[in-house]
């Protein structure tokens, strides 16, 4: 039985606001009047006949206007050798994984509290990668509940990470914002230890990652800026002072008044810079998350994130002096 829904909000979007006039119950309809597998087949069949009425003429004119399709303007060499540093500043007990391009529907928005409509699903009932973490994350996690089903007590950490090509559908203002770009990401998995030890070796594990990956790619400075998004985490970073006094190049800060990522991270963030002339430009962004605790239904375990945007670092770096 198709459940309606009265609350449902009027949408703001005009053009969605003009096609609910048309059909008003479309939208119920397709998202609980049908199984999935009834609307797989009924939309694989609407896109077979619109591609085939599509001639090679019209392709063309769409491939020169679809911001999704363009080739990226960043040069393939500086990629990959901004891409070849990350990988070889890795730790040697982090696993290099090759993702999948598509991930299960709602693998973006269930636990990374990230909008839908920012992320392109398909008829298949699947989404497009729009940040390797999550992938990540679902992969520590199924590596962890495993583990936690062996040993309930199993405290030994899932390292992994991946250089993923991903596609995001919300606009982007500004040049140098792309529909697609390539992200380097990595994720520690594993279980409260008790004292915040878990938190604090972890995140030492990717800060001293960051700042040896951009002196690798060819950085000269690097600047961490943490913020600590509740009382009780304080001592992670308190405790972190040690861990990364004497870098070389390494300015390490505290910024209690970033609003981004509240909601998203929890305990400790941090954003990554690399300085370039007389400013610093973003390239990294991390934190602590809660999706393992949510994907394992385990309150005990911690997660840890970090991505890099390997063309903005490849562009900044660019700009440097030599």
């Amino acid at each position: 039985m198709r459940r309606e829904d009265p609350h449902r909000e009027i949408p703001a979007n005009p053009a969605l606001r003009r096609v609910l006039g048309r059909y008003p119950e479309l939208v119920d309809l397709l998202t609980d009047g049908m199984s999935g597998s009834d609307l797989t087949t009924l939309l694989l069949e609407v896109f077979r006949g619109r591609a085939d009425r599509l001639s090679p003429a019209e392709v063309m004119r769409r491939y020169r206007s679809d911001r999704f399709v363009a080739p990226a303007p960043i040069s393939f060499t500086a990629l990959r050798r901004t891409e070849d540093a990350l990988v070889s500043a890795l730790p040697d007990d982090f696993e290099m994984l090759v993702l999948a391009p598509v991930l299960p529907l709602a693998a973006h928005s269930a636990v990374a509290t990230v909008d839908p409509r920012k992320v392109i699903a398909t008829v298949r009932g699947s989404e497009v990668a729009a940040d390797p973490t999550n992938a990540l994350a679902l992969e520590a996690s199924l590596r962890r509940s495993l583990a936690l089903a062996a040993d309930p007590r199993s405290t030994t950490p899932v390292r992994l990470a991946a250089s993923q090509r991903v596609t995001r559908a919300q606009h982007f203002n500004g040049p140098g914002m792309l529909a697609h770009f390539q992200i380097f990401g990595l994720v520690t998995a594993g279980r409260d230890t008790g004292n915040r030890s878990f938190e604090h070796q972890q995140l030492a594990e990717h800060l001293g990652f960051a700042a040896r990956s951009l002196a690798a790619a060819g950085a000269r400075r690097t600047r961490i800026q943490l913020t600590c998004l509740e009382d009780a985490s304080r001592p992670i970073i308190e405790r972190l002072g040690g861990d990364l006094t004497g870098l070389p190049g390494v300015a390490v800060l505290e910024d209690p008044d970033r609003t981004t990522g509240r909601g998203y991270y929890t305990d400790v963030c941090f954003k990554i810079y690399a300085g370039v002339e007389d400013q610093y430009l973003e390239v990294a962004d991390g934190g602590f998350v809660e999706w393992s605790q949510l994907l394992t239904g385990n309150r005990k375990e911690r997660l840890l994130i970090s991505g890099f945007g390997v063309d903005r670092l490849a562009e900044t770096l660019a700009l440097s002096p030599t």
